[in-house]
């Protein structure tokens, strides 16, 4: 007998086709298995990503939120010192920087010069 007849007949159909089935049920089962860790492994590496930037972002606007604060403080220092710079020029100039200067010697210190 041909390798046909047993295939098409009762005893295949009825026995091994099950378990055919049953075989394949399992094997669609394990690659469906294989796939949802594979899903699973991305979502949790694209959360783990998505949380690395937004730490790497916060850091980076602080810094940014520094580097703005101290860039002010010292444009304003600048513009301080400009404007006194520019009122020595002035008429009276010379007064306004005597009486800014914290380190001359009062007159009643003797003065020493080294020759």
């Amino acid at each position: 007998m041909s390798k046909s007849f047993y295939k098409n007949s009762i005893f295949y159909k009825t026995y091994l086709g099950s378990a055919f089935k049953t075989k394949q049920q399992k094997h669609e089962n394990f690659v469906s298995l294989v796939f949802l860790i594979i899903k699973i492994s991305f979502s949790l590496l694209a959360i783990i990503s998505l949380i690395k930037l937004g730490y790497s972002s916060k850091v980076r606007l602080n810094r940014l939120r520094e580097i703005e604060d101290s860039f002010l403080y010292e444009k304003y220092r600048f513009n301080v010192l400009k404007s006194r710079f520019d009122d020595l020029f002035s008429s009276e100039g010379e007064q306004i920087f005597m009486k800014d200067q914290d380190q001359i010697i009062s007159r009643d210190i003797i003065r020493v010069i080294w020759r």
